[in-house]
């Protein structure tokens, strides 16, 4: 190809080759860009005719880079990258509300703590959503979201709020019942949490009394735990303000581990780079 040819690039082809490459696939590039998965595939059509190379091996239920795509990516990144912080430094405005979409469980225990000062320091607007997942696929509507999981995300932002760590808590006026608590009756919480089971298979301990109360929130479950209804096993994170207030008291030094957290994701376009910065410091630091 001319070298000339490369100042007559649309930057709109470059931007769906990097962002099929990043996803590794034309559907997930679509639905991040909002385009169709025709528009995508016809903008990398158009690029590779217009380089003279292919960049994407298309298979019957993948795609894969080819060796130039695999060497000029990490170069459209870059460029990309450097452009989108250089317009935003000089012609970004930091947008006067932000979306926030999170389970009632962590806004509540979670981000309120910390709200005060995220409103003051942020600049903007700031709204609640309580999210609610039918499915890891559920359609993305330009909020900022807060997931439990592993990373595993196609967001451009994303960072983990704290490390999980679980160990069973009750209320103190529950331990004057019995001198073991193991013996205690047990709260139980669905969701993507470890469990009693996983916590008998650490600590080495039965796995019995099984929980006569079950809840679907951990915001509940703690809500009964805190009546004095059962022992909890608990997000030490989430809990740690009613430790401190005496509301709750640990009962094991034993802690499980869990490499899934909370994480709070968003695409570049949906926040500005001074805003995200400040909501990571905000929501990933101690509540003031």
């Amino acid at each position: 190809m001319d070298i000339t040819g490369f100042d007559r690039l649309p930057l709109d082809w470059i931007r769906a080759f990097e962002i099929a490459a990043r996803t590794g696939s034309f559907t997930a590039a679509a639905q991040e860009a909002g385009l169709t998965q025709s528009a995508i595939s016809q903008r990398i059509a158009n690029l590779e005719k217009r380089l003279g190379a292919p960049l994407f091996l298309r298979e019957a239920r993948q795609i894969r880079l080819t060796t130039e795509g695999e060497i000029w990516l990490p170069h459209v990144q870059a460029a990309l990258e450097s452009l989108r912080d250089s317009s935003e430094a000089l012609f970004g405005v930091a947008r006067n509300r932000l979306v926030l979409s999170a389970s009632a469980s962590v806004t509540e225990l979670w981000i309120v703590p910390r709200l005060s000062r995220l409103t003051r320091e942020i600049g903007a607007e700031v709204s609640l959503r309580t999210m609610v997942l039918t499915s890891d696929t559920a359609a993305e509507d330009g909020s900022i979201r807060i997931r439990y999981g592993s990373g595993g995300w196609p967001q451009a932002r994303k960072v983990p709020l704290y490390d999980e760590q679980m160990s069973p808590v009750a209320a103190p006026g529950l331990l004057s019942a019995k001198a073991d608590w193991s013996e205690l009756p047990r709260i139980a919480v669905s969701g993507p949490r470890p469990g009693w089971n996983e916590w008998s298979a650490h600590a080495g301990t039965p796995t019995t009394p099984v929980p006569y109360l079950r809840f679907d929130t951990f915001s509940a479950g703690l809500a009964a735990a805190q009546a004095g209804l059962g022992v909890l096993l608990a997000s030490l994170p989430l809990v740690g303000e009613d430790i401190a207030a005496n509301r709750l008291m640990r009962l094991s030094s034993e802690i499980l581990t869990h490499h899934e957290t909370y994480w709070l994701l968003a695409a570049k376009e949906r926040i500005s780079r001074r805003q995200w910065d400040q909501l990571c410091d905000c929501l990933t630091g101690p509540a003031v």
